[in-house]
């Protein structure tokens, strides 16, 4: 019997850090099996700046993403954002020895590892080459040119790069906790294939990602990635400006912006008040929903205005540019009431809230489908298509003695590195099976993310 592909992602967010395990039904939709969430601390706008808590919230979220499914994670696919991320537009060609014949593997190998070797800033490294539209002896828009004769092969490519020390800094918080790290996705990219469609994608369209600590963008014209960005403001800094502009504390602000928040001041009467428990025996503070309006207004515009910056700059104007289905919204901040109908209003574009219900099958539980999720099940689905076992059943007996989370970090420290050495020798030759029927894109995927993965493992085993 074959062996059932069970996937993980984990989605390290500045407020909060999500487990998820899951598994592709008889139906091709995705079946979550557990998911384990904990409070984010030690990552800042995305980025690691305490590795001892941001591994204890690791370990706490994948403990209960255990519990609730009964299954033990080995490997996770990591969502990678924040505020040092920024794309770039590369083209660049080969010149065949041998015209006459056809276009092969090896061809695009040798154009992808030239794209490689792209001269980056001090302490940038490319995170994911993303091709774009290929060129054949002048002839232009192949997507495929395997199988072709040419001279000049020549493509476009989007190059996501990053900063390398918070990468490691994530693979190093990843490798503590006990796992192993199977695949980095950039989170606009995962949050992208959880909640667009194909259409969507083909006919153009901007995916806004609102998070607690960045606004991640990814823009889609002709079924192919054309424009990423991070933008380095997020839900909690909406939650700032309402503790600084009422006087209260970061707990209560948040509560009032999820239970009261409005992102369009006008639908909120001036005689509209919420009072809110005073601290130690002080008296209530009484707040106005109008100015409560005003202050989520000011700080949401002035991160739409940012974002659309953005989409501008990607040529949106131009009519061969133009995204036809709008902009799609997801992430926590979606769901602050009123914010679809205010970002209509400022960019002129078709809006929507994007829930990735969409591939989840029909029995999943409600709170899953939420925009919340969105890069959680993106990060699965990703986990998915690398075909992996991330994931294996607790025996009766494993059951029976759970681990307690620090120790199982202790162990899996110290077998890390012979456990890798497994892995990557079993996964060899599976490799060299699977690469005749990948197509293009999904090569040059692999081939980049295979060798940044290697990467990161020789760099944190040297650490030690």
């Amino acid at each position: 019997m074959e062996k059932e592909s069970i996937a993980v992602g984990l989605d390290i967010g500045t407020t909060k850090i999500v487990a998820m395990i899951g598994k592709k039904n008889e139906y091709g939709k995705l079946e979550i099996l557990g998911v384990g969430k904990s409070k984010s601390l030690g990552v800042a706008r995305g980025v690691v700046n305490n590795i001892t808590q941001t591994i204890q919230s690791i370990q706490q979220a994948v403990h209960e993403a255990e519990v609730d499914s009964g299954y033990k994670i080995k490997d996770v696919v990591v969502g990678i954002a924040g505020q040092h991320i920024r794309s770039i537009q590369h083209s660049d060609y080969i010149s065949r020895s041998n015209p006459e014949e056809v276009i092969s593997e090896n061809d695009i190998d040798l154009l992808i590892n030239q794209v490689h070797k792209l001269a980056m800033l001090p302490g940038e490294e490319i995170i994911h080459v993303l091709p774009q539209e290929f060129k054949i002896d002048g002839q232009a828009e192949i997507k495929e040119p395997i199988g072709m004769y040419g001279g000049r092969l020549e493509s476009s490519f989007h190059v996501v790069v990053g900063q390398a020390s918070s990468i490691r800094n994530v693979g190093r918080c990843i490798k503590s906790s006990g796992l192993d790290l199977s695949g980095l996705t950039l989170e606009p990219l995962a949050s992208a294939d959880a909640v667009l469609s194909q259409e969507e994608k083909e006919a153009g369209v901007a995916l806004i990602d609102i998070g607690g600590g960045t606004t991640d963008l990814a823009i889609f014209k002709d079924g192919i990635i054309r424009h990423t960005a991070v933008i380095p403001f997020g839900g909690n800094v909406i939650t700032d400006d309402i503790k600084e502009g009422c006087s209260i504390i970061e707990k209560q602000a948040e509560l009032l912006k999820v239970k009261f928040g409005s992102a369009w001041p006008g639908e909120n009467k001036d005689n509209e008040i919420v009072s809110i428990p005073g601290l130690r025996g002080r008296e209530p503070k009484e707040i106005s929903l109008k100015n409560l309006s005003k202050i989520i207004h000011a700080r949401v515009v002035e991160i739409i205005d940012q974002v659309f910056t953005e989409i501008k700059s990607y040529g949106h104007e131009d009519p061969r540019k133009k995204l036809i289905a709008g902009i799609v919204l997801t992430g926590g901040g979606a769901q602050l009431k009123h914010i679809k109908q205010l970002v209509e209003y400022i960019t002129g574009m078709d809006t929507r809230i994007g829930y990735p219900n969409e591939h989840l099958a029909g029995n999943s539980d409600e709170e899953i489908s939420s925009p919340l999720y969105a890069t959680a099940v993106g990060l699965v689905m990703n986990s998915i298509r690398n075909n992996t076992t991330s994931a294996v059943p607790f025996n009766q007996t494993e059951v029976e003695k759970v681990v307690p989370v620090q120790m199982q970090q202790k162990e899996a420290v110290a077998e890390t590195n012979h456990y890798e050495e497994e892995i990557i020798e079993e996964e060899v030759p599976k490799k060299v099976e699977q690469a005749k029927t990948v197509s293009t894109e999904g090569r040059m995927k692999k081939s980049f993310f295979d060798k940044y993965i290697d990467k990161i493992k020789e760099f944190l085993d040297n650490a030690e």
